[in-house]
């Protein structure tokens, strides 16, 4: 019977089994950031332990880093929290991209930009879009801080095995559909609670043409479909993004890329459960709710509360309305913005600037939009400042920063105020999340994003920036 890479990767890092049926796991790569970080190290000093192996472990920061300003951080505690990872880092010998190092940045982007992430790995990080690390054949999930402390002191964790859900996204994606639209689709069908218990392998056709990029972004957002982690299996794609980056071992590199294929799902591979889906279903979406599975497709309108299945529902759609200040059963399309945000984990790599570009040159944010972008890394912003990406943006209305977490979360001076509603490229839609507790979220693609920002409302970006014929859009 054949394995799943899930299945694969577990067994060769498994080095010992509980009496409570857990699986004492080996960790083969370790990233940390300033946030989850130092209250691990604190517990290290007062067990007077030390790091089981700092060449496993990678340091960055970037949740509570500003993104403007960066070499003076307005919050005290910000400049506490930075300092106090630059010493950890010191004291035990853990590599630290810092903002010095041009190699700074989200730690979900870092990561596979150095070539830290590889195929057939276990990756931890006491934040929970780890998962986005599984684009590229790992298996990598979020830890909090006492599990970061395990990891380390012994380089291992304990958990349970889970189970498998293999989702096969059939045909070809229509133009002005992306990524973020596949796992918006995903979440909106499974739920935000669908995945609990779950690792999701993320197979077909759309997923074999995407981009690595492309597929971060779908593995990133596992986590809110509620499952611990999410994969595309290694093929020549992965091996081509890998080669030749800073901590890839290229030695006797066709070894290697052999090895990290060797972890692919075997074609007889069993899995607990399989989730299929036509491409052709999938349209630009949107969340208009407090949940990430409160998504539609930008063509649909607002749920009522009315036509709710049962008395639960009913209840959620009431709570999110009342929340968001949105009407039941208006279209989606066209609900006024006065923020957008494009950047994050999630978002905010090279493919994602370029893309954006292709559209806004001769745009202009609207009037009363608050337009951010922000890069995912100093290396990603270097990389749009050589192609001229950010004066493209920046001629388009939109105010470019350094690279952070930004407004994904409430940790850094990216925030909304009052009842702004906030066109995201990041995440999470939850209330509060991007620094308002009145703060409105509405998740949607890079490229919808954009149309919203210089239409001041949301808006079908296939429509505006002419990306398929009319006639198919409506």
């Amino acid at each position: 019977m054949g394995k799943s890479l899930y299945q694969k990767v577990w067994e060769a890092h498994a080095v010992g089994h509980l009496a409570d049926g857990r699986t004492q796991l080996f960790i083969g790569t370790h990233l940390i950031h300033e946030v989850t970080s130092p209250q691990a190290f604190g517990m290290l000093r007062d067990l007077g332990l030390t790091v089981k192996y700092p060449g496993r472990t990678f340091a960055t920061v970037d949740h509570i880093v500003p993104t403007e300003h960066q070499d003076a951080p307005a919050d005290p505690l910000a400049a506490e929290m930075m300092d106090a990872l630059q010493k950890n880092a010191d004291d035990f010998g853990v590599t630290y991209f810092d903002l010095k190092s041009g190699k700074q940045g989200i730690v979900h982007v870092v990561g596979p930009e150095q070539g830290i992430t590889q195929p057939g790995t276990t990756i931890a990080c006491g934040d929970s879009h780890t998962a986005t690390h599984g684009a590229f054949g790992a298996i990598a999930f979020g830890i909090g801080t006492t599990q970061v402390r395990d990891v380390l002191a012994t380089q291992t964790m304990a958990m349970e095995q889970l189970k498998v859900r293999r989702i096969e996204v059939s045909g070809t994606l229509r133009p002005g559909v992306y990524a973020k639209d596949v796992i918006l689709h995903i979440i909106r069908l499974l739920g935000a609670k669908g995945g609990i218990g779950y690792c999701y392998e993320y197979a077909g056709p759309v997923f074999d043409a995407m981009s690595m990029e492309e597929r971060m972004t779908v593995c990133n957002m596992s986590i809110e479909g509620g499952a611990r982690c999410g994969y595309v299996n290694p093929d020549a794609r992965t091996v081509a993004y890998l080669k030749g980056r800073p901590y890839v071992d290229m030695s006797d590199f066709d070894a290697t890329a052999t090895r990290w294929l060797s972890f692919a799902s075997d074609q007889d591979a069993i899995f607990d459960d399989l989730v299929t889906i036509d491409a052709g279903d999938i349209e630009p979406t949107v969340t208009w709710g407090i949940s990430p599975d409160h998504g539609i497709a930008i063509s649909e309108n607002i749920p009522d509360p009315a036509h709710a299945a049962d008395a639960l529902e009913k209840a959620s759609i009431v709570e999110a309305l009342a929340y968001m200040k949105l009407p039941a059963g208006a279209p989606i399309a066209g609900t006024k913005i006065d923020v957008a945000f494009l950047g994050s984990c999630t978002n905010g790599r090279l493919s994602d600037f370029r893309e954006v570009a292709r559209y806004i040159q001769g745009h202009h944010v609207a009037k009363g939009v608050k337009a951010i972008a922000v890069p995912g890394s100093q290396i990603v912003a270097h990389q749009c400042q050589q192609e001229g990406i950010d004066k493209i943006f920046e001629a388009a209305g939109f105010e470019w920063r350094a690279a952070g977490c930004s407004m994904c979360l409430a940790m850094n001076p990216d925030k909304l105020v009052g009842d702004q509603l906030c066109a995201s490229s990041s995440n999470r839609n939850f209330k509060g999340r991007q620094g308002s507790p009145t703060g409105r979220t509405v998740l949607m693609s890079p490229v919808m994003v954009a149309a919203a920002a210089i239409t001041g409302a949301i808006t079908d970006a296939r429509v505006l920036f002419e990306l398929e014929p009319a006639a198919a859009v409506a």
